[in-house]
Parts: structure tokens; C-alpha cells; sequence
């Protein structure tokens, strides 16, 4: 339709979804080839059309990421497009686009946008710069999220929620991401499910397994979130967080467990391999390798 219309720009209005599309019609617009020869990191060659985005929930920083997650049909996962090419022009955000979501959609997104935070935050590529913004993040989502669920039409708190979700995308498209999404990935691309719910059911278990790789960060994180850790073993201020992470979870009304959206023991081994192939898992804090993945599917199931 691109090439049809003799187009010359993108506007996107939507969430992840439609933005991350939008940035693919702009890479295949400019190199004439198919989406799935660019998976990966820096394997965009040329600039896209100018793209401008209007991001209409607060969870995906689609608006002002480097990242395109495209659903391979195919292979059934999801890819993930890395790299500055994509970055939008101008990102029109609004938090008056929140007011018509479901609660539950508020609350899978604004988890969307917690685990950016919290894995940029912890990732191996992390800088003082995206530090700040993930963490003021992560502050606004613990403080915001609860009440944007239960008034979704409240502007105070969806303009709470739009800025979190503003500062964990400029976090994590520079600081890169985690296990969790490489998990939500693949998980994800497989049947279906949506993404922010994904991240929500993993998150806890990725947590607890990255905690030892590095303490200092996730108990800054805990802090946080409100949490005091003072005269507390390391296992217990790990077990603390996790602690936080499902209650805040559980007051949105996310269930824990993933075999009600579908999953199924036999699917797990090959739903860890595909994790593995995701860009996100190069810069978690702790490596894994195939059968720990297994094991933090096979908790949640």
C-alpha cells in the first residue's frame, strides 16, 4: 500500500503492534527485500521514510525504541529487528490515547513497561544515563500502576504511566534487555499471547534467577520500589523483590501460570531454544543456558 500510494512518510497510531509494522514497511520500502533478512542487531543498511509515532498505550516505547518485534508465522516466534534505523522521527505522546484501554490491557502493558525497565536496569550494556531513566521508571509504575488499572480514565495516572513508559524506552533501547523478553518472545510469537502478559508471568522467575549475577542492582531496584532492605541476607532481599514484583502483579489482576493461555510441557524445550536465538538474552546479567530457560518455563506452567 506503501509503494502504491507513492507514500513519502509513516504515521503509526496504535501500540506496539502497528508501530513495529510501521517499521518494517519502512525497511522493506527502502531495500526492496523481506523483513525476516534483517533480524538480528545493525542489519539495516539504509534509512527508512520519516516515521512518526502516537503511541496509544504505555507499555511497548515502540515511539521511541530501536527495536521492531515481527511475528514470524512461519517459525512461529517472534523476531527482533535492533537498530537505530528504526528509531521514529517524532513521537507524539498523549496519555489522553490511554483512556479507552481495558484494565487488563493497562495492566499488561504498564508490566511491559516494569520489565523494561527492571532489565535494562540489570543488563550488561547499562550506562548512567539509561540508570536514571529506568529507575524513575520503575518508581512510576510501582506508585501508578494499581490506581491506571482501576481508573483507566484517569488522566493522572495514565500521564503517570506514559512518562514511566517514555523513560523504560529510552532505558532499554539503549541499554538493550533480557531474559524475560527473549522468554516473552518466543513464548509469544508461538501462540499468540500478548506480550505485556508474557513478560508479567516471567518476570518473577528471571529475577530470581539473575539476583546472584548481580545484588547491588536489584536491590537498588527493590529500594525502588519501596522495599527495605536493611540487616536482610542476600537470599532474602532476593526473595523480597520477587515478593514485590508478584504482588504488584496479582493487585492488576495477571495470573501467575501460562498453561491456561495454552502452553503445554512438550512445548517448553523447544520454546527455550528459540529463546536462546533472541538478540535480548546477549545482554542478560547471568548466562543461561538451555535447560535453566526449561526450568523457569516449567515454574510458571
Amino acid at each position: 500500500m506503501y509503494e502504491t500510494a507513492g507514500c513519502n512518510l509513516i504515521v503509526a497510531v496504535g501500540g506496539g503492534s502497528p508501530m513495529d509494522c510501521a517499521k518494517a514497511i519502512g525497511i522493506v520500502a527502502s531495500h526492496d527485500r523481506d523483513i525476516e533478512e534483517f533480524e538480528g542487531v545493525d542489519m539495516v543498511e539504509y534509512p527508512i521514510p520519516p516515521l512518526i509515532c502516537v503511541p496509544t498505550t504505555a507499555g511497548s516505547s515502540a515511539d521511541v525504541s530501536q527495536f521492531a518485534i515481527i511475528a514470524d508465522t512461519n517459525r512461529r516466534t517472534k523476531m527482533a529487528i535492533v537498530s537505530k534505523a528504526v528509531v521514529p522521527d517524532a513521537a507524539l505522546i498523549d496519555p489522553q490515547t490511554l483512556t479507552t484501554l481495558t484494565p487488563y490491557q493497562v495492566a499488561c502493558t504498564g508490566m511491559d513497561a516494569l520489565t523494561h525497565a527492571i532489565e535494562a536496569y540489570v543488563s550488561t550494556a547499562h550506562s548512567p544515563i539509561t540508570d536514571l531513566h529506568a529507575l524513575e521508571a520503575i518508581r512510576l509504575i510501582t506508585a501508578n500502576l494499581p490506581g491506571a488499572v482501576e481508573s483507566p480514565s484517569s488522566l493522572d495516572y495514565q500521564g503517570a504511566m506514559m512518562l514511566a513508559s517514555l523513560e523504560a524506552g529510552l532505558a532499554f533501547s539503549n541499554a538493550i534487555l533480557g531474559a524475560v523478553h527473549a522468554m516473552a518472545h518466543s513464548m509469544g510469537g508461538y501462540l499468540d499471547l500478548p506480550h505485556g502478559e508474557c513478560n508479567a508471568i516471567l518476570l518473577t522467575g528471571v529475577v530470581a534467577f539473575n539476583y546472584a549475577a548481580c545484588p547491588e542492582r536489584y536491590d537498588r531496584i527493590a529500594e525502588t520500589m519501596g522495599l527495605d532492605l536493611s540487616g536482610l541476607t542476600a537470599s532474602a532481599r532476593a526473595e523480597l523483590l520477587v515478593e514485590k514484583i508478584a504482588s504488584l502483579r496479582e493487585q492488576v489482576g495477571i495470573l501467575p501460570t501460562v498453561g491456561r493461555l495454552g502452553v503445554k510441557k512438550n512445548d517448553i524445550p523447544r520454546l527455550a531454544e528459540f529463546a536462546m536465538q533472541d538478540a535480548c538474552m546477549a545482554t542478560n546479567p547471568a548466562a543461561m543456558n538451555k535447560r535453566e530457560i526449561e526450568m523457569i518455563y516449567e515454574a510458571v506452567l
